[in-house]
């Protein structure tokens, strides 16, 4: 099979192919549209034959297009992390950095590791990111924008305090409002300017976490059954975790979590682990969530996490029950797995198996 390795960029990819053995076939440079894709398809299949497999360098922002073009057409890729391409290429004979040193790199790092991760597009649980991330965004706006405001009030007057979080709702917004229309000069007037930033963008974030928990609610049911997700936690795992058919099993879902351990131990220290600090944060973060919400609120961890606790430290103990979560929402995720959709570039929406 040769292998053809891509270096993507915002205006050009470049390709490079190699044999089995990693020798250097042939290289060429495409634009970075469908059009161009389709003429790199074309190429390829015309000098090598069916028998090829694409490798790009995981930069999403880049590859998305180029991915969904190539999985339309029948072609398996899969993605190489951008550390193990700036390994591969300083292991190579030629020095320097260019698009087809790089491509080279990805090719035979493809070569290398044949347990790359297999690109996926999973349209459906891209619209949960879209929103989730548009949702972020809106509040961390909504923060900085209140942190302000909660300033000029306190210039105005020392006195009139307003509570932590108490902006954030529409009758706390009309009281400040009616205080500022007694205050006079151009604080005041920059104030009453944030204060209704603030208020126009409260309806659209409460909208949009009403939306992610219908569709969300509506798609995998049983991981909301899992006690201390609630329905923005469970948008984000669903947004972080994209297709969970991509997961071989439940070990490589929490590797991708950040959650499995890794080996450091030499000579007499054999069999020792330390944390993996790696992995997906933001889905890390929700199972935290998730973990706290259960030990916070006497949810089914918090016996287990007790236990730990007389012989484990806290950091410890977590990580034991995030770990045991993780393969819960693994488990949930794969029983609501035929309902999920599967929307392809084209717009054809097919339903997927457990196969």
């Amino acid at each position: 099979m040769t292998v053809i390795g891509i270096d993507a960029h915002k205006r050009t990819h470049t390709l490079v192919a190699v044999d089995p053995g990693g020798r250097k076939l042939a290289a060429k440079t495409v634009n970075a549209t469908s059009a161009g894709h389709f003429l790199a398809l074309r190429w390829a299949l015309t000098q090598f034959g069916a028998e090829i497999l694409f490798g790009v360098e995981d930069t999403r922002a880049m590859t998305a297009r180029l991915e969904r073009d190539l999985i339309d057409a029948g072609q398996q890729v899969v993605r190489v992390p951008t550390q193990m391409v700036a390994r591969q290429r300083h292991t190579g004979r030629e020095r320097g950095k260019s698009d087809p040193i790089d491509a080279l790199a990805v090719a035979r790092a493809v070569l290398s590791h044949p347990d790359l991760p297999v690109a996926r597009h999973h349209q459906w649980s891209r619209d949960i990111k879209l929103l989730v991330d548009r949702r972020d965004d809106l509040l961390q706006h909504r923060v900085a924008m209140t942190n302000r405001l909660l300033w000029r009030l306190h210039e105005l007057d020392p006195t009139y305090t307003v509570k932590s979080g108490a902006l954030n709702w529409r009758v706390n917004q009309d009281a400040v409002a009616d205080w500022l229309r007694g205050q006079p000069g151009v604080l005041a007037e920059v104030a009453r300017a944030e204060l209704a930033d603030i208020t126009a963008v409260s309806p659209e974030i409460a909208a949009l976490e009403r939306d992610l928990a219908k569709k969300v609610l509506d798609a995998v049911p049983t991981l909301f059954q899992l006690h201390g997700c609630g329905s923005l936690t469970a948008a984000r795992i669903v947004a972080e975790v994209a297709d969970i058919r991509r997961f071989k099993s439940e070990a490589a879902f929490a590797r991708y979590a950040g959650l499995a351990p890794v080996p450091q131990s030499s000579g007499a220290t054999t069999g020792r682990h330390r944390a993996y600090r790696g992995g997906n944060r933001a889905l890390n973060a929700a199972i935290h969530r998730v973990a706290m919400g259960q030990i916070m609120k006497r949810g089914p961890a918090v016996d287990d996490y007790q236990r730990r606790r007389e012989t484990e430290s806290h950091g410890t103990a977590i990580k034991r029950i995030k770990r045991r979560i993780a393969r819960s929402i693994y488990n949930r995720l794969r029983a609501d797995l035929p309902e999920l959709p599967v929307t392809t570039a084209k717009g054809q929406v097919t339903k997927p198996t457990n196969g």
